[in-house]
C-alpha cells in the first residue's frame, strides 16, 4: 500500500526548474533512499511532501491513514542547531509540538513516549545532558528521537549523517534500519552516501538531470542508470 504518491510533479527553486514530471510512490514498510546530485532537487521535493515548498504541476497524494502531522521530519542540521543550549530532554519532546494543537502541557502519555524513543535508540542516559554538548553522533540519535515522537508511520531525514565520522555514520544508518525493519516505521533518507543506499536500501530514487529512476535497490544496481551513478560516485561523497 502505498503511503505517499507524486504524480507529474514538477518543480522549481529559486524560479528555477529542478524536478520535472517526476512520478513515484512511497510504499509502507520501505526505505527509500533519495540520492543524487548537488542541485538534483533533493530537498526541494522533500519540503514538498511536507507542504513547505510550493508544487508547479502535478499531485501529491497521501493515504487516508496518514497526514503531514504524522511524519517525523529531521532536517540538514545547522550550526545554530548544533549550537541549541537546551537539555535533550527539552529537545526530544520539542517533537510534539505539531500534535499539540491548543494543549499548552505535555501530557504523561508523551513523556513515556519520548523516554521510550530515547531508551530505543540507545540514548536515555543522555537525557538530563546538554545538547550542545553531545558529539555530532549522539545529536544526531537525538534528533531522531524527537522525530520519532512525531510519528509512529513515516520518517523523512534530510543529509543526517553529513559531517558524522565513519563509526557513527555507520552507527546511524544501522539505526534507521533497525527502526524500519523491527518497528515497521517507513522511512525517505536523503543521502549523499552511495554505499550506504547500496547496503540498506530497500527502493532509490535518483534524480538526475539525465533522467530520473525509481525502482527497488536491485533493479537500481543493474540498471544503466545505477552503473553509470555507480561508476560516478562509488567513494564519492555527493550531495
Amino acid at each position: 500500500m502505498s503511503l505517499i504518491t507524486c504524480n507529474h510533479l514538477s518543480l522549481s527553486y529559486e524560479s528555477l526548474p529542478v524536478i520535472q514530471d517526476l512520478s513515484f510512490s512511497v510504499e509502507r514498510g520501505s526505505l527509500l533512499y533519495i540520492i543524487g546530485e548537488n542541485g538534483s532537487g533533493k530537498s526541494t521535493l522533500v519540503k514538498a511532501i511536507l507542504g513547505l515548498h510550493p508544487i508547479e504541476r502535478g499531485e501529491i497524494i497521501f493515504d487516508s491513514c496518514i497526514t503531514k502531522t504524522d511524519i517525523g521530519y529531521m532536517p540538514q542540521k545547522t550550526r545554530a542547531q548544533r549550537n541549541f543550549p537546551a537539555s535533550v530532554w527539552e529537545v526530544v519532546m520539542s517533537g510534539f509540538c505539531g500534535k499539540m494543537r491548543h494543549f499548552p502541557f505535555y501530557t504523561k502519555k508523551e513523556k513515556t513516549i519520548a523516554e521510550n524513543n530515547l531508551r530505543l535508540l540507545n540514548a536515555l542516559d543522555l537525557k538530563k545532558r546538554c545538547y550542545r554538548e553531545l558529539s555530532g553522533g549522539q545529536q544526531q540519535r537525538v534528533l531522531l528521537a524527537r522525530a520519532l515522537c512525531a510519528t509512529e508511520k513515516l520518517l523523512i531525514l534530510d543529509e543526517p549523517t553529513a559531517a558524522l565520522d565513519p563509526h557513527a555514520t555507520a552507527e546511524f544508518h544501522n539505526l534507521v534500519r533497525q527502526l524500519n525493519r523491527e518497528n515497521g516505521i517507513t522511512v525517505l533518507i536523503i543521502s549523499h552516501d552511495f554505499e550506504a543506499a547500496k547496503k540498506y536500501a530497500s527502493h532509490v530514487l535518483l534524480l538526475d538531470h539525465h533522467g530520473n529512476f525509481f525502482g527497488t535497490i536491485s533493479d537500481f544496481l543493474t540498471s544503466e542508470e545505477g552503473q553509470n551513478f555507480g561508476r560516478d560516485h562509488t567513494d564519492a561523497n555527493i550531495s
